[in-house]
């Protein structure tokens, strides 16, 4: 399991989980999303022009 915070999020992933890779989001203690990360496509819930950006740096950086 991967387990990153970075504004105000909470950023889990865990290997050897079934596919597609993802992202599960967590605010406040709170599932907001659930992000796939092969397809760049949200599995569930909604995201905004902040979380994928936060998404895109953790990739860039090989956090998730």
């Amino acid at each position: 399991m991967g387990k990153t915070r970075r504004g105000g999020y909470v950023f889990i992933t865990w290997k050897g989980d079934h596919g597609p890779y993802q992202v599960h989001v967590y605010q406040e203690g709170r599932s907001i999303l659930k992000w796939d990360l092969e397809n760049h496509l949200p599995m569930k819930g909604n995201t905004n022009r902040r979380i994928a950006r936060l998404i895109q740096e953790l990739r860039d950086e090989g956090l998730i």
